[in-house]
């Protein structure tokens, strides 16, 4: 069996310094906010040349904040993206802004610079680019486009931990960067875990303040906030973690290569060439028809995944965007022909040949099932 994601391969390797970790903050009875948390939020904003990481509890509480922070309220409009996960929609709504979405590009997969301007209004505070699957979203355009029309970018980088375009790291390029440490992440904690990155100092300042229920210092709460902080063993966690992920990323490059390689002239569309290393290959997906049929026929000898097989402006929690079917034809198509292979540092050269040698040989038998070639 070929697994989707090993994440026992990390751990077992990382296990006497995690345990070690989480040894020391369970004897020094500081659980939340405590050294860890300040020495992690350093180290991650090194990593990603940024002046400012504000350590929280979640992906989602990141965007939450950074919409918050960029002073995003009800009435305000903030585009994004319809192929992503649910959560930058949602962190939109719970900030009372109302998401308008563009599509993406066909080649890319990320947001599409030749919609975006037709969706700004009077309204529209804030773009967040989402840098679906590692790669970066193509953000000069999107920038020049931000700064003619006096908005905020806000990149959504949950995937995207260590991606760079001319010297600058994903986080570091937009406004404010939102990462994720989910435990299948690039960088994972073993738990949930966050981080918002800024060069603006006022805005690290906001979302540091409303983490921690609006207090600039204990009992003194200048603004209603939230109970958003990471606690001390996930970052302790992170910590540990942290110097290994440019070479765990070096990994996922190599084995992304022999992906393309073998592929090559398959017929299967991946996403374009990233412009140099601007994908760090949180998930490596091609396209393919009867994705169904496909899955079926690698499994239950090689794990698979989609992301995502139902965009946000048709899951019916978010009816209420007012979209329908047919509104972003890049995104829906994606949603109905991705599949997710096998990626994770240490993957073997012979795992990606065997997923790529079965892969072939399922499209081309899954083909004929509708008469039509993969």
């Amino acid at each position: 069996m070929i697994p989707f994601l090993d994440l026992e391969r990390q751990h077992r390797t990382l296990l006497p310094e995690l345990l070690q970790a989480a040894r020391e903050v369970i004897e020094s009875g500081q659980f939340i906010l405590g050294r860890h948390n300040t020495e992690f939020e350093t180290a991650f904003a090194a990593f990603c040349g940024c002046p400012h990481a504000v350590a929280v509890s979640s992906g989602t509480s990141a965007l939450h904040l950074a919409l918050l922070a960029a002073g995003v309220q009800p009435g305000d409009e903030v585009i994004t993206v319809p192929s992503t996960f649910v959560a930058t929609v949602a962190a939109i709504q719970y900030a009372g802004a109302t998401a308008r979405l563009v599509d993406v590009e066909s080649a890319s997969w990320t947001l599409d610079p030749a919609r975006l301007e037709a969706a700004i209004t009077p309204r529209t505070k804030a773009i967040i680019p989402v840098h679906l699957h590692g790669r970066l979203a193509d953000m000069a355009p999107i920038l020049e486009i931000a700064r003619a029309h006096g908005l905020i970018v806000i990149e959504d980088a949950a995937q995207a931990h260590g991606a760079e375009e001319d010297g600058r790291r994903a986080g570091a390029i937009g406004d404010i960067g939102c990462f994720s440490f989910y435990p299948g992440k690039n960088l994972g904690a073993c738990g949930e875990g966050g981080a918002v990155t800024t060069h603006r100092a006022d805005l690290a300042a906001r979302v540091r303040r409303l983490r921690d229920w609006g207090q600039e210092r204990k009992h003194l709460h200048l603004e209603k906030g939230f109970n958003y902080r990471m606690d001390e063993i996930q970052a302790a966690m992170l910590k540990v973690k942290l110097p290994h992920l440019d070479s765990w990323t070096e990994l996922r490059r190599r084995a992304a290569a022999r992906y393309d390689r073998n592929l090559a002239g398959s017929g299967m569309q991946t996403a374009a060439p990233p412009r140099g290393r601007n994908h760090v290959y949180h998930v490596y997906a091609v396209r393919v028809r009867d994705r169904a049929a496909v899955r079926d026929r690698l499994a239950p000898d090689i794990g698979t995944s989609i992301h995502y097989p139902i965009p946000v402006h048709l899951q019916p929690a978010y009816a209420d965007l007012g979209y329908s079917r047919g509104a972003f034809p890049v995104s829906e198509a994606l949603a109905d022909e991705t599949l997710s292979l096998p990626m994770f540092p240490g993957l073997t050269n012979e795992q990606v040949d065997a997923v790529c040698c079965r892969l072939c040989e399922a499209v081309r038998l899954a083909a004929p099932l509708n008469g039509r070639a993969a």
